[in-house]
């Protein structure tokens, strides 16, 4: 999945948030400054043809809803990210938080917490990667 620029993220995260809109309700829902309007449907478009985004028309008008969900964009996010900064390890990219930011032992219990709910995959590629 590409990588969106911080335009075109801007414009998927307020879609997730609204779910479906004509461009009226994009740029209402954005956070000031408010893009322009044209700024706003030229990212629109490159996000349909990078396929992120698609359209119904209704007489002039266009609805714009995402075809990728935020889900969806957030773990292809989280895999590349963790791919090009920590060599592809999750284990490097938790021992990097835990060791150069402000987490606090809650927020470590909280974590381990999670890790232990996750059900097991005993498969090499996930063991490898923990």
């Amino acid at each position: 999945m590409k990588e969106l620029t911080k335009a075109e993220e801007q414009v998927m995260q307020v879609l997730w948030q609204i779910k479906q809109g004509f461009a009226a309700d994009i740029i209402a829902n954005f956070p000031e400054p408010k893009p322009a309007y044209n700024t706003m449907l030229t990212v629109v478009r490159i996000l349909e043809k990078k396929g992120f985004v698609s359209h119904e028309t209704f007489g002039k008008s266009n609805r714009y809803y995402p075809l990728v969900s935020k889900e969806q964009y957030s773990e292809s996010f989280m895999q590349q990210f963790v791919r090009n900064y920590f060599d592809n390890s999750f284990k490097s990219m938790v021992s990097f938080f835990a060791n150069n930011q402000d987490i606090t032992l809650e927020e470590l219990d909280d974590i381990r917490r999670m890790i232990d709910a996750v059900p097991q995959d005993d498969s090499p590629a996930k063991t490898e990667q923990l």
